[in-house]
């Protein structure tokens, strides 16, 4: 498996194919239908919230945070007011719920948020938060993928929080795919996918790069077959 380096930050969609309305690595499309079609007959409408994620958008919902046009949480899921956050703080609080462009496991096509579509309704629409998946509607479903994907290929990188990301129930990662990708990420490749772009504190971002990387980035819960 060759991997360009523009897949590493979501500048390329050449990896990838189209698959239950979503962009999804071409090496993942059969495990993750086969991981569907195993949900289907546990009475669980597995559905994909979202696949690929390319740098544009990551920077556009990163932007929209930075700013205050979307909200930001903290761990206890306060909405923070932004405005009174320094720059460094401000990117803190973004990326304990949302990747850096150039950063998200979302642009390698092989990790995908899911949810189980047949436990929502009009009513109840999907909110991709923690109590959701532990206490809400999309509980029996994460009960069932937790012990589903024991000693399979996929395997959940935000199980538990560890100081960085919040713990994220819903996403899942194929192993496969991503390891190879998380071999080549460096700092160095996301300081040249973000030094010429318009991401909102890129200048402070750049300059706490190692601490953030390490707190945010290489911090994930390990694979175990």
């Amino acid at each position: 498996m060759r991997i360009d380096l523009l897949e590493l930050t979501g500048k390329t969609q050449k990896h990838l194919v189209q698959y239950d309305n979503v962009l999804v690595h071409q090496l993942a499309v059969g495990p993750l239908h086969a991981l569907k079609q195993r949900a289907q007959s546990a009475g669980f409408e597995l559905s994909i919230a979202s696949g690929f994620r390319s740098f544009e958008r990551q920077m556009f919902i990163w932007n929209n945070k930075f700013d205050g046009l979307r909200p930001v949480y903290s761990y206890e899921g306060k909405e923070l007011d932004v405005n009174v956050l320094s720059v460094f703080e401000r990117i803190s609080a973004i990326m304990l719920f949302s990747a850096l462009p150039g950063a998200s496991r979302h642009h390698w096509g092989s990790d995908f948020d899911v949810y189980a579509k047949n436990l929502t309704s009009d009513a109840k629409p999907l909110q991709l938060t923690p109590a959701e998946y532990f206490h809400g509607d999309q509980a029996p479903f994460s009960f069932w993928l937790a012990e589903e994907l024991k000693g399979s290929d996929f395997y959940f990188p935000y199980r538990e929080f560890q100081g960085g990301v919040a713990e994220e129930p819903w996403h899942i990662s194929f192993h496969p795919v991503a390891s190879r990708y998380e071999q080549i990420m460096s700092i160095n490749h996301i300081i040249e996918a973000i030094a010429n772009s318009d991401v909102r504190g890129k200048e402070e971002i750049i300059s706490h790069l190692p601490n953030l990387y390490a707190k945010f980035i290489s911090n994930t819960c390990k694979f175990s077959s």
